[in-house]
């Protein structure tokens, strides 16, 4: 099993930035892939961003440029550096894992990203 803890929502001004970390606990070494997700009212959850084992990333086109993806091995926590952001980014953001196959297997709790404009 893997546990997943998010923070660093709140409330941010548009242009503004936050700093979301999501650590790991329990079976990490099982992990091959995380990523950042999120679900803004009446929306479908959408990937933002993600990080492979070897360091590969993914951005979701909305976000490039402005979004960052990062990890500390040993600290076993992923963080999502937001720059820029605009209210089209308020949502509740979610960490994922995956430790096999290719679906995100294990998630948190979730963090509330609110943009003001």
């Amino acid at each position: 099993q893997v546990q997943l803890v998010e923070s660093g929502g709140g409330l941010v001004q548009a242009g503004g930035s936050l700093r979301l970390s999501c650590a790991a606990s329990g079976r990490t070494f099982s992990i091959n892939a995380m990523a950042w997700y999120r679900q803004a009212p009446g929306k479908e959850r959408e990937l933002v961003a993600a990080i492979s084992s070897g360091g590969s990333t993914y951005y979701a086109d909305s976000v490039k440029g402005r979004f960052t993806i990062s990890r500390d091995n040993a600290k076993n926590t992923v963080y999502l550096q937001m720059n820029s952001l605009k209210p089209e980014d308020t949502a509740v953001y979610y960490c994922a894992a995956r430790t096999d196959g290719l679906k995100y297997n294990y998630w948190g709790q979730g963090t509330q990203v609110t943009v003001s404009s």
